[in-house]
């Protein structure tokens, strides 16, 4: 694992250690764990005596960040010894489970409120990379698309059972897809023929529909396909349904003073947390809200590609 690999770059990194401020003896929580990076900044912050609790809905990530985790915590372990409770000076604990049931995971970790949560709710670059998981217009493989692909049905399903008009409406909603009615009519004329099973039969498709060949698609800036992709991963994986999940359940996993950092990529979600936030404030369940989303500077821009649509908000837990 290389550090000069964008895959592995926690995306705005900097600023989630500025908003969350982890010291040491505390507990946090990385609600999107992924390939450990956020978390073992982290937990370097909260030792000695203190944990991460990484969630994660992909149990491949899971493996990745264990290893990672593990070798922080080794590492810390013999420079610090033990924390004043006896405990190692550095621990975490991971659970595959959707940071949905965020309450559920922390008390299976008996951690009770916590000082911090940390989400990152975009999708994997590895995820992406893996041409079997279905992610990828530019990857042939099966048209999956599930980040936990042991629950759920794959985009394929979707695809290939949903009427027009509600196909239509998600790639709007969900993709910000301008010619949605176009690509869903299309979708559903070809299905008819034959069912749509790969990713390369669903990215010739909506090619075809956008009027782009596919040489074309190839060499645009924004690929033709890449809403579409967006919105039915949105949709497969329930992403904004389990987001206001999360939202709704922040405040009182929180303890006094603790922070919730959340970093977006979609407007929809950006919109779900800012709305989320404002209303928490007003209700007297936040002290503190960022009053603007943080986004990447031009130097982890260039770092990392991924960083240019991120944004990061966070709320600080009234008490």
């Amino acid at each position: 694992m290389t550090t000069h690999d964008p895959r592995h770059i926690p995306v705005l990194l900097a600023p989630v250690l500025d908003a969350l401020d982890p010291q040491p003896g505390q507990t946090v929580v990385d609600c999107t764990t992924g390939l450990g990076g956020h978390a073992s900044a982290l937990l370097e912050r909260v030792s000695p005596g203190g944990r991460v609790i990484g969630i994660d809905f992909d149990p491949a990530n899971l493996a990745v960040a264990r290893g990672r985790l593990d070798a922080v915590a080794d590492r810390l372990s013999a420079k610090r010894g033990t924390a004043a409770d006896g405990f190692p000076a550095a621990r975490f604990y991971l659970f595959h489970n959707n940071f949905a049931a965020l309450p559920t995971v922390l008390t299976e970790a008996g951690a009770g409120r916590v000082d911090g949560v940390l989400a990152d709710v975009g999708v994997a670059s590895t995820q992406i990379d893996d041409a079997s998981r279905g992610f990828s217009y530019r990857r042939p493989g099966p048209l999956d698309m599930r980040m936990d692909p042991t629950r759920g049905r794959p985009a394929s399903a979707l695809v290939n059972q949903l009427p027009e008009r509600e196909l239509a409406a998600a790639l709007l909603e969900l993709g910000d897809e301008t010619d949605a009615p176009q690509i869903a009519k299309l979708i559903v004329e070809r299905r008819k023929r034959k069912p749509i099973e790969t990713t390369e039969q669903l990215t010739a498709i909506v090619c075809e529909a956008r009027d782009f060949t596919l040489a074309r698609a190839a060499g645009a800036k924004l690929h033709p396909a890449a809403r579409t992709f967006q919105a039915l991963r949105i949709l497969v994986n329930r992403e904004l349904a389990n987001l206001d999940r999360l939202l709704a359940v922040l405040p009182a996993c929180l303890k006094p003073g603790g922070v919730a950092a959340i970093i977006s990529f979609h407007s929809g979600e950006d919109r779900r947390v800012k709305d989320a936030f404002r209303t928490g404030l007003r209700a007297g369940l936040y002290a503190e809200v960022s009053p603007d989303p943080i986004v990447a500077d031009d130097v982890e821009q260039r770092a990392n590609p991924r960083a240019r649509s991120a944004k990061l908000r966070w709320a600080r837990a009234a008490g």
